[in-house]
């Protein structure tokens, strides 16, 4: 018999005394073998004592910032499967069991989809709305994904995520370098609905949606040209190169309508745009030669922590499962075969290199 698997739930906190007892109540509740953990980040308030009375293991991160404090807690802790959640009472805990259900099935990491419920109607911040798509689109775009909640803070994910996620963001633009973790390196990524409620009165967001909105910009902006160099150089040199190639061209022109160069500086200019743009090509080039050795680098990596993982559980499902797993309709991979409920098909990335 297979042992069960251990259970971790992450709750990471800054002053939400008004909620965190409901939050671990409602997890004892519905994982009564877990072990909750929560972290408390600074808090002014009863946090940490509210969550103690609750039944969960307190622990302290001083560094402000909820990036600082998931990178300390993959640290400390060591389960099977992990489930992060917010301690604000925003994400209902009985949709935990679908999560872990589906984790169970093999994949990686498994994103609670609030914006396929009701996230619209619950939350009261317009511009968060507009943001979330705004993500969503680029990271889609950019990592030829179908991803509907880049920035969910209710997932599961399992231990070879954990110990492979190297926790770059200091705060709130976690949640988007998880997700871009996992789409980059062709981890088993899908998504379940879950339910989403607005805070409870009194209770106050830490979010700022213009300072933290431009640091997920900025993140999904540094991401790319990190991890997707050949599009993003590639791009550049067309824009650039195509600028000098049409002066030039443009030059070239007047030269042959009066036989003489009437604008050398034009000529200059141009002639450097198209060396910028032929030196951002080869830039991109020599990148994603390193990119594509980085992934391949984690991938044999991956493969000899799993194979060097004790237990049964193992680190990406149940034992038993040999046949490709089927998640919830709309669920998908990011290295190749996507699976539906209703049928299935096959999308290939263009640098997938197993």
């Amino acid at each position: 018999m297979p042992n069960t698997p251990t259970t971790a739930v992450l709750i990471p906190c800054l002053n939400e005394e008004q909620t965190i007892r409901k939050v671990v109540t409602d997890f004892r509740r519905e994982l009564p073998d877990a072990v909750i953990y929560v972290y408390d980040n600074r808090s002014t308030d009863s946090t940490s004592a509210e969550a103690k009375a609750a039944g969960a293991i307190v622990r302290y991160s001083p560094e402000r910032g909820k990036g600082n404090v998931l990178r300390r807690m993959l640290r400390d802790i060591d389960a099977d499967r992990y489930v992060l959640v917010d301690g604000d009472d925003t994400y209902p805990a009985e949709d935990v069991h679908q999560l872990l259900d589906t984790l169970d099935d093999g994949w990686d990491m498994v994103v609670g989809d609030r914006l396929s419920s009701t996230y619209f109607t619950e939350n009261k911040r317009p511009f968060h709305n507009s943001g979330n798509r705004l993500v969503r689109f680029a990271i889609n775009k950019a990592f030829h994904a179908e991803i509907r909640d880049v920035m969910s803070g209710y997932r599961a994910f399992n231990r070879l995520f954990a110990k492979s996620y190297s926790v770059l963001s200091d705060g709130f633009e976690i949640e988007t370098e998880m997700t871009i973790h996992a789409l980059d390196n062709k981890m088993r990524v899908t998504e379940v609905p879950v339910q989403y409620r607005d805070r409870p009165d009194g209770s106050e967001s830490k979010l700022n949606t213009f300072s933290d909105g431009f640091k997920v910009l900025g993140l999904i902006f540094r991401l790319i040209y990190v991890n997707r160099p050949l599009p993003f150089f590639g791009t550049l040199a067309v824009i650039i190169g195509g600028v000098g190639l049409g002066l030039a061209i443009w030059v070239c022109v007047l030269f042959w309508k009066t036989g003489e160069v009437t604008r050398f500086p034009t000529l200059i200019g141009a002639t450097m745009l198209m060396l910028f743009g032929i030196i951002s090509l080869f830039t991109g080039l020599i990148l994603e030669v390193v990119a594509r050795k980085d992934r391949a680098r984690f991938m044999f990596d991956a493969n000899i922590f799993v194979a060097s993982v004790n237990g049964d559980y193992g680190v990406t499902g149940t034992p038993h499962l040999a046949d490709t797993p089927t998640a919830t309709e709309g669920s998908y991979t990011t290295g190749g075969e996507t699976e539906l409920r209703s049928g299935s098909f096959s999308a290939e990335t263009s640098d997938s290199l197993d």
